[in-house]
């Protein structure tokens, strides 16, 4: 396993001090966006396309700093009912994908995306229940037509490009949101689909990342590490499905933590240690989204944390069996 960082954390830096900041850390490598929502600030595939120099610039620089590049991270809505933010989203992510090859990675994370409810919608529809019997047709609609479609084409360009791996985080708002949903459009795509892991989108739908991980083996691409702290009082009195600002701290049933904030370390230990016994040997990608940490004290916590809970080694015989 390597100890990661997601870039945008750093995007108030530019990327070479950014690399030197993470290797006095002892970080491993940067997962860095280049495109969607993390961003262009130290990835804009516009400066690499049709420029292998500035491709071996950036290799050069890494090599410095004894840094490598876990994936690239493109995370838009490819599926849009907006043509034009779906036109937008898909070429962010196919620019993405290109330069990621220029660049050595075969990974490439992003979301699945989300359609309307038919052709006229104007927005996205998140289905999430079975009942009237109209949102279960929205739901096929969407799978049938929409979804599964776009991404068996995506995925073909994707390997013609030289991407191996398309790893989707299970984000809710977008139609790949759990391991069923996951492996349901690995199923239909093909295996090149797989899941970026991210506990905190877990966490507070009620579901135990541990057991996720398990049902997910062999589908595992990427990994977030990223935490929530569930409200257990608020939570009480409103569920889960929270649309409060996520500046309204006290009063969200949920909020995103930095690791070890939202849980243990011994939870923390559970999932590394879980991760490990599927045979996923990865990155471990901090994403920092803590709106009571700044961005440097919540990215050297989670790293102080995870030092001491990733699996460095191959554990080899055991000699004590």
């Amino acid at each position: 396993m390597e100890l990661s960082v997601m870039s945008p954390v750093l995007n108030q830096m530019g990327l070479e001090d950014a690399l030197k900041y993470l290797h006095s850390l002892g970080v491993d490598s940067l997962e860095i966006g280049a495109g969607g929502h993390p961003g262009k600030a130290h990835l804009n595939p516009k400066d690499y396309l049709g420029n292998p120099a500035k491709a071996e610039e950036t290799k050069a620089l890494l090599k410095k700093y004894q840094m490598k590049l876990s994936a690239v991270a493109c995370h838009g809505n490819p599926v849009h009912p907006n043509k034009e933010i779906a036109k937008r989203a898909h070429e962010e992510f196919v620019d993405a994908m290109k330069v990621a090859v220029m660049l050595d990675v075969d990974t490439i994370i992003g979301f699945s995306g989300c359609p309307g409810d038919c052709e006229a919608s104007k927005n996205p529809n998140w289905v999430t229940c079975a009942w009237p019997p109209e949102y279960l047709e929205t739901l096929d609609w969407q799978w049938n037509e929409v979804l599964i479609p776009y991404w068996k084409k995506t995925a073909k360009l994707a390997e013609e490009i030289g991407i191996k791996k398309i790893a989707f985080e299970m984000h809710p708002g977008f139609c790949v949101y759990n391991p069923a949903t996951l492996l349901r459009l690995r199923d239909a795509v093909g295996d090149i689909i797989g899941a970026n892991v991210d506990p905190s989108h877990l966490f507070w739908q009620g579901i135990d990342p541990c057991e996720a991980i398990k049902v997910l083996k062999g589908a595992i691409y990427h990994f977030h590490a990223k935490d929530t702290r569930i409200d257990a009082a608020n939570t009480a009195k409103n569920g889960v499905l929270d649309t409060k600002d996520y500046g309204d701290i006290l009063n969200r049933s949920w909020i995103f933590r930095t690791v070890g904030y939202g849980h243990s370390q011994e939870v923390w230990n559970n999932i590394i240690s879980t991760l490990k016994a599927v045979g996923y040997d990865g990155a471990i990608s901090i994403e920092h989204e803590d709106a009571l940490m700044s961005p440097k004290e919540g990215l050297e916590k989670a790293i102080k944390l995870l030092k001491n809970a990733i699996i460095y080694e191959t554990a080899g015989e055991m000699w004590w069996a």
